[in-house]
């Protein structure tokens, strides 16, 4: 008997079998979401490339919200349900979760290969068992992340990326990119996922790109546009993170995830710069280290813990 796993988001849907608790390394497969018009067609698809082993449960980690056993992705037009998954599959047990749900049930367990810090805090502070994963990538979103007496976790599902921008961070940008470029930012997610970045150097500097990956890689090679640009997208970000420690208090630690958030690790200087600007409660963000989730099967692992 197997379990099958998938982590899917608006631009690829990685699947997995795990067997005793272990993950199939070698059954990872990942499928670009244009190539398939819903997620069962990519259920089928690799069912059928692992010789259609027989399922005892099924756990989809979805980039969206999930209430009833049903869920759709923010970012394609996918729909998912505990009820046909079951019948598709034949599973036992079949459970829909957010993805960053998934990241958060993942969080404590992972190993040094699979975090790296961005930023430490005292060794010496008070800890109170809870976390926060944010995950900056196609979209945006957070998981707050409780530890119970006697082990295990408490994950806590939010739309954090459907939220306005707090105060600070839409007045410093207006300031930037003028009132007339602010109807585009209208929110957490529009500003702060691969998009917004994008729409952030349209409106510093009268340039359109296809995809934000472009202005990491033109930052990096010396574009002076693309590094002013990520300039201030960091800043705002690090002042959103200060927003966030405020909100959760994540003495545990906050755990950055996905491709936008990846893009810090060589910035985290103005990150942190940002991050402790405001002195007003300053010592919650002082006493929150800033960590970067690497393990690109975090969420698979995640969606073992939510199964089992």
């Amino acid at each position: 008997m197997a379990m099958l796993l998938a982590d899917v988001g608006g631009t690829n849907a990685r699947l997995a079998l795990a067997r005793n608790g272990v993950i199939d390394e070698e059954s990872i497969t990942r499928y670009r979401g244009d190539d398939y018009d819903s997620f069962d067609k990519v259920v089928q698809t690799f069912l059928a490339e692992q010789d259609n082993p027989r399922l005892s449960a099924v756990c989809v980690a979805v980039a969206g919200p999930v209430s009833g056993g049903k869920a759709e992705l923010t970012n394609r037009d996918w729909d998912f349900s505990e009820e046909r998954l079951a019948r598709l599959t034949d599973a036992d047990h079949v459970r829909l979760i957010n993805d960053l749900m998934a990241l958060g049930y993942a969080s404590t367990r992972l190993g040094p290969d699979g975090v790296s810090v961005l930023r430490n805090a005292p060794a010496h502070r008070a800890l109170n068992g809870q976390s926060l994963v944010v995950g900056a990538g196609t979209g945006f979103n957070v998981c707050a992340v409780h530890d119970l007496p006697g082990g295990g976790v408490l994950c806590r599902e939010a739309e954090e990326g459907h939220t306005s921008l707090p105060a600070n961070i839409a007045e410093r940008l207006r300031e930037r990119v003028g009132a007339d470029a602010m109807p585009t930012f209208f929110s957490t997610e529009e500003t702060f996922a691969g998009r917004g970045l994008a729409h952030m150097h349209h409106a510093l500097h009268g340039v359109r790109v296809d995809r934000a990956e472009a202005i990491s890689t033109a930052a990096m090679q010396g574009d002076a546009q693309a590094e002013e640009t990520y300039r201030l997208f960091t800043e705002l970000f690090g002042l959103l993170l200060r927003e966030l420690s405020l909100r959760f208090m994540p003495l545990e630690g906050m755990y950055l995830a996905g491709s936008v958030a990846r893009s810090f690790a060589h910035r985290t200087e103005r990150l942190e710069e940002a991050f402790l600007a405001e002195p007003y409660m300053r010592h919650i963000p002082e006493n929150t280290p800033l960590l970067l989730i690497r393990d690109d099967m975090a969420a698979l692992q995640g969606c073992l813990t939510a199964i089992t």
